[in-house]
């Protein structure tokens, strides 16, 4: 019996997200994931599914979150409001690697409208299975905090 504890992810999506959500679900399925909705491809509002994924990472009741929504903007720019999230918009696979090489990302955002299913699940797994460099990164993250 494996002792190593499974990674907790948050995932949430607005309704231009969902199906990418979805299949995300289901290809981390290796991993410890809790569904934050929306449930259905229905027109909903965004930031009700983006603080409660960013909020679970805050407490770190959560390792990552990932958001989905058409663009990213509207989830990361909600998620980023709170005091310990750093959400990242990710279109590309190095984006995702150095958003948390770089920049101690906790929240991977994904633009359903512009990438692929495939893409977006190789962002994910990079995402989750990257360490941050700390070193000089350490200094201006420790920074960005209000």
């Amino acid at each position: 019996m494996s002792t190593e504890k499974k990674l907790k992810i948050a995932i949430g999506a607005d309704h231009a997200g969902f199906e990418y959500k979805e299949i995300l679900k289901d290809y981390l399925s290796n991993y410890e994931v809790k569904d934050f909705g929306t449930h259905s491809a229905d027109s909903v509002d965004y930031p009700d599914f983006a603080h409660p994924v960013a909020e679970a990472v805050e407490t770190a009741a959560f390792d990552f979150g990932i958001l989905v929504c058409g663009s990213a903007n509207g989830v990361a720019i909600t998620a980023n409001k709170h005091q310990d999230i750093r959400a990242a918009i990710c279109w590309e696979n190095e984006l995702a690697s150095l958003a948390r090489q770089h920049n101690n990302a906790n929240v991977l955002c994904i633009p359903a409208r512009f990438v692929t299913t495939s893409l977006a699940k190789e962002m994910a797994t990079t995402f989750i299975t990257t360490d941050f460099e700390g070193g000089r990164h350490a200094n201006r993250v420790n920074k960005i905090s209000c």
